[in-house]
């Protein structure tokens, strides 16, 4: 009988816009009143209007036509993903109006004390699995579509993370915290090396992440974030995979910043590297680890902010005129780990943090970040002192730091979720 019913009402939608196609002619707007669970007529102004879809659907393509720029080259990736090779000049962050007209900056110095001929692992992307890349003068760009686009809350805040969305507000949104941190000084970058797993997301609106924060000005309407690392966001990407990405705001997460290259701000730089794009390969339980190195630091001849990924590979920057606070220094830095717990089933969610296994549970276990450091005024990269370390909530999950002579310091951290412990 239920299935009966749902194919009874699935019908419903394609008989109204049939009945608006074969009336249009005779009338400007059809206004059909509709009817509650409750069997109550609602009032006019709650009808169903396809009208209000169809121009949806019109500002969603033209976004997408704005932010989708021509390709010189189109790479079909083996998850799915489009890579579009991109001329650098026309990429999205010039069409800031502060950017219009110029080109991507040359590369900057590299903070003293930084090894870009590191031995780590080399960083790959699935989409160079085919073999492609993009040309010289190019970078490849994560094709936006608009089922991504569909897939979201709301079109207003796509591309974007929710409001107030910082370690200081998390018990009160929903997002839940393991993270190390350090403040009371003024700096000007930050440096670690994370180990990439693909954690379980259990619900469409939650999200995953392990990062790098440099954060600015006070904790209200103010405050400036860089940001790099990956995530898991079924929301923002339409699947689980582990995605390399980057975010900024100016101003809380209200109106500014956005996801990779979702908005205009961030200029890359750089060929090789696709914003939003999976990581691969990824570290396994009690087996092969893979991880990555980020490092963000302001250049000091033009005190634009700077990201490396990998060894040595220079991603871009973010413009220093895109910020207020941050256009001088970071009064924080933060590492970590940071999920969303919905409830949505009416207790805690299942969703993984890191590898799904507490701090504890050590190498090979349990995620980590290593050789932790940040960079002074005169850009030398130094270790971190006074140190503080927060699990919001550490039945769910937690943090252990630690040092010794090859990864400096160095923290675990993550957990499963809900377990007997977290309800």
């Amino acid at each position: 009988m239920a299935s009966t019913t749902h194919n009874r009402l699935s019908l419903i939608p394609f008989f109204i816009v049939f009945l608006f196609v074969v009336s249009s002619s005779l009338t400007p707007v059809l206004s059909l009143p509709t009817v509650s669970d409750s069997g109550h007529r609602r009032p006019e102004n709650q009808t169903f209007r396809p009208r209000k879809e169809i121009q949806k659907l019109k500002r969603i393509n033209a976004y997408l036509k704005k932010i989708n720029k021509p390709a010189v080259k189109t790479i079909q990736s083996p998850d799915g993903d489009v890579i579009d090779c991109v001329l650098s000049h026309l990429q999205p962050a010039f069409d800031h109006p502060d950017l219009k007209g110029q080109k991507p900056l040359d590369p900057p110095e590299r903070p003293k004390g930084h090894e870009s001929t590191e031995t780590v692992t080399e960083s790959f992307q699935q989409w160079t699995n085919s073999g492609e890349s993009c040309p010289e003068g190019t970078v490849p760009i994560r094709r936006t579509t608009e089922r991504d686009v569909l897939r979201a809350s709301s079109f207003r805040r796509y591309g974007r993370k929710p409001t107030r969305h910082v370690r200081r507000d998390s018990s009160a949104n929903g997002h839940e915290h393991a993270v190390v941190f350090v403040n009371g000084e003024q700096y000007y970058g930050a440096k670690a090396n994370l180990n990439v797993w693909s954690p379980h997301v259990t619900d469409a609106y939650e999200f995953s992440l392990s990062q790098i924060w440099v954060i600015s000005g006070s904790f209200g309407n103010d405050l400036n974030t860089i940001e790099a690392g990956w995530q898991v966001s079924p929301e923002l990407y339409g699947d689980n995979y582990p995605r390399f990405f980057t975010y900024w705001t100016t101003d809380a997460y209200q109106a500014t910043g956005c996801y990779n290259l979702l908005c205009s701000g961030f200029v890359q730089t750089n060929n090789r590297i696709a914003i939003g794009a999976a990581i691969s390969p990824r570290s396994s339980y009690n087996a092969r680890q893979f991880d990555i190195g980020l490092m963000v630091w302001k250049d000091p001849k033009h005190g634009h902010w700077w990201l490396e990924f990998g060894s040595g590979l220079l991603v871009g920057y973010w413009p220093a005129f895109l910020f207020s606070h941050l256009r001088s220094h970071a009064n924080m830095i933060q590492f970590g780990g940071e999920i969303v717990n919905s409830r949505s089933s009416g207790y805690h969610t299942s969703t993984q943090m890191g590898s799904g296994h507490f701090a504890e549970e050590g190498f090979g276990k349990a995620a980590y970040f290593r050789n932790l450091q940040t960079v002074d005024w005169d850009n030398n990269l130094l270790p971190l002192n006074n140190l503080h370390l927060l699990a919001d909530h550490s039945n769910c999950y937690d943090i252990r730091q630690g040092r010794n002579n090859v990864w400096g310091t160095y923290f675990y951290y993550g957990g499963p979720g809900r377990n007997v412990k977290c309800p």
